[in-house]
């Protein structure tokens, strides 16, 4: 019976989104690039490993929300012959480098803090104090723009950066503390364990968001998608009689595909068929599935009776 094809885009929606998404890094760079200089001077100037470790955080920042902007630039690029879907999948490649990165910056931070246990500095608590304080009101302000202009929720590029700024806040209140428990007892050991900490804290956003990224480039299925529930509701239609060679994956963040073979009663027409093609498709984008792509199957066509497609047996398929 062929192919039907169908898209439930909201073009209008996710090029607003796009377009605050973008702002909004940009906007977060500026303000994260300019405080890392400072703090960088800053922590070489007090001897604060609490405060390095904290520039060397926002320096990933900076970098990740400079690859975060180049990301959303590349995804305006339109499909053609050669990326059919465009460039949007270099967003996702973007929050890998993002998560490798910050896991990259939690292992240094480890390493120098176990020497600065070993081997204590003197430390200007005053000025690693002030800085450190400056520093967490530029990463209030940077968390507070990105919450309240980007996606943090759906976006994978955007939420590596909110991880990221987030990290560094709490990077900020590390110093802060350390600094008090140095001032107020002496601790030196406070700064490469106030390090630590922050290292940790690290190391999960860059675990968590490097996950969540493979699984995308692994075709793995949305965590917004119910797989077993996408394949009632298709077979919920009552023309509908099985499904097989079942796919669902996201192109990009926000953006999930789902193709399938459906097995219908052998005397429908395709006049008689759109009705039911369009009806899969507005249940399905209450799912959060925006690009269906749908194979009709007469009853007497051969086919296989797995949800799942087996490549591994290439007689099951019969495109």
């Amino acid at each position: 019976m062929g192919h039907q094809h169908s898209h439930g885009h909201d073009h209008a929606g996710h090029d607003h989104t796009h377009g605050a998404n973008k702002k909004t890094l940009i906007i977060a760079f500026i303000l994260i690039s300019a405080y890392m200089v400072v703090e960088v001077i800053g922590g070489i100037w007090t001897n604060s490993l609490a405060l390095l470790s904290d520039a060397g955080h926002m320096l990933s920042d900076a970098i990740s929300l400079g690859v975060g902007i180049v990301a959303f630039t590349m995804a305006e690029k339109v499909a053609n012959n050669h990326k059919t879907f465009g460039y949007k999948r270099f967003e996702i490649l973007a929050a890998v480098f993002n998560g490798v990165t910050l896991i990259a910056i939690a292992i240094y931070i480890f390493i120098e803090a176990i020497r600065r246990f070993r081997e204590p500095v003197e430390i200007a608590t005053q000025g690693m104090m002030i800085i450190a304080i400056i520093g967490l009101l530029v990463n209030i302000l940077v968390a507070w723009i990105i919450m309240r202009g980007g996606d943090t929720k759906d976006n994978l590029n955007m939420r590596a950066a909110f991880a990221h700024v987030i990290s560094d806040m709490l990077g900020s209140v590390g110093a802060i503390i350390a600094a008090i428990l140095i001032m107020a007892f002496g601790w030196s050991w406070a700064d490469p364990l106030a390090s630590i900490i922050v290292a940790l804290l690290v190391l999960r956003s860059g675990l968590a968001v490097t996950k969540d990224s493979v699984h995308v480039l692994m075709e793995g299925t949305p965590m917004n998608v119910d797989f077993d529930q996408v394949a009632a509701t298709i077979l919920e239609v009552e023309a509908v009689k099985t499904i097989h060679d079942l796919h669902i994956w996201t192109i990009t963040s926000g953006t999930n595909a789902l193709s399938c073979h459906i097995v219908v009663e052998n005397d429908l027409t395709i006049g008689e068929m759109q009705p039911i093609l369009n009806d899969i498709e507005h249940r399905l984008l209450h799912q959060n599935i925006k690009h269906i792509t749908i194979q009709c199957e007469s009853s007497d066509t051969p086919h296989h009776d797995g949800l799942l497609c087996d490549l591994n047996e290439e007689e099951h398929h019969h495109h």
